[in-house]
């Protein structure tokens, strides 16, 4: 990795976030482990389990210089299908993994005694077990601490890598966790940032998008963003306008912004930073 800060990603994946059935719990606990680091979740995107579908996305992932974390679809039942469709969008073939099978079969050994079984590794069952561990040919593990089946991880052309880990948030969210603090240290808090804003009591958009641009075009770096609500239970119709950005760049831009509103009669609510 080089000393820039990498674009961060998120790819789930599963028709029972498509219909419904489940919602989606990964992306806001990903956003909780990345601010806790200071970096920052760009982008997300959610596929179903068509493995069309999720070989475009992961060609697209792949060919970027994003870091991507990849949830769901990595088992070995029909409807998973995410480990074959990273080789497509690799081009490469799949393998099992020697130390994802030495890992299955650790866990594999450990659930036969806990059954006060005798393990029997040539079982049929035990045998399919093993595809879990079967890769894109050149990937690297991520261990799971919840039960010993591992994800794995790619390199994509772009310069950027895929981490893939299961959907279930019991292991999937201690194994991103892992891959951020061993691989992505080096990147902590360099893209820490602080919003400041301020309630702006039924104002309209349109006449503060002047002194919003000419505030971001002044200060590089930095964001300046407009929340508009029209029923809020406190405030009623309203505009949070405040910039967001590293800690000095933004203190200058917030204390401009509030200059440049006093050309214009407004009702404040309160300031906000977060």
């Amino acid at each position: 990795m080089t000393s820039t800060t990498p674009t961060f990603g998120l790819i789930i994946i599963g028709d029972e976030i498509m219909s419904g059935k489940r919602q989606d719990k990964h992306m806001p606990k990903v956003i909780e482990l990345m601010s806790a680091r200071g970096l920052t979740l760009s982008w997300a995107d959610y596929v179903g389990d068509s493995p069309e579908r999720i070989t475009a996305t992961l060609q697209r992932a792949l060919a970027s210089a994003d870091v991507v974390f990849s949830c769901g679809g990595i088992g070995a039942t029909p409807d998973d299908h995410t480990r074959q469709c990273a080789a497509r969008a690799l081009g490469v073939p799949l393998a099992l993994h020697p130390q994802a099978k030495l890992l299955i079969q650790e866990r594999m050994q450990d659930t036969a005694k806990e059954q006060g079984t005798a393990y029997e590794p040539d079982r049929p069952d035990n045998i399919h077990r093993l595809n879990m561990g079967v890769f894109p040919d050149g990937a690297t593990i991520i261990r799971n601490p919840y039960n010993k089946i591992p994800g794995f991880s790619c390199q994509g052309a772009g310069g950027g890598a895929v981490h893939f880990v299961p959907g279930f948030p019991v292991m999937a969210w201690p194994m991103i966790e892992s891959v951020l603090d061993t691989q992505y240290s080096a990147h902590f808090c360099q893209n820490a940032y602080v919003e400041k804003s301020v309630v702006i009591l039924g104002a309209m958009e349109a006449t503060l998008t002047p002194l919003m641009e000419a505030i971001e075009a002044a200060h590089p770096g930095v964001k300046v963003f407009s929340l508009p609500s029209v029923d809020h239970p406190q405030w009623g119709r309203h505009i949070e306008l405040g910039v967001k950005g590293e800690p000095g760049r933004a203190d200058a831009a917030y204390a401009d912004l509030r200059l440049g509103l006093n050309a214009f009669q407004l009702k404040y609510g309160p300031e906000l930073v977060r």
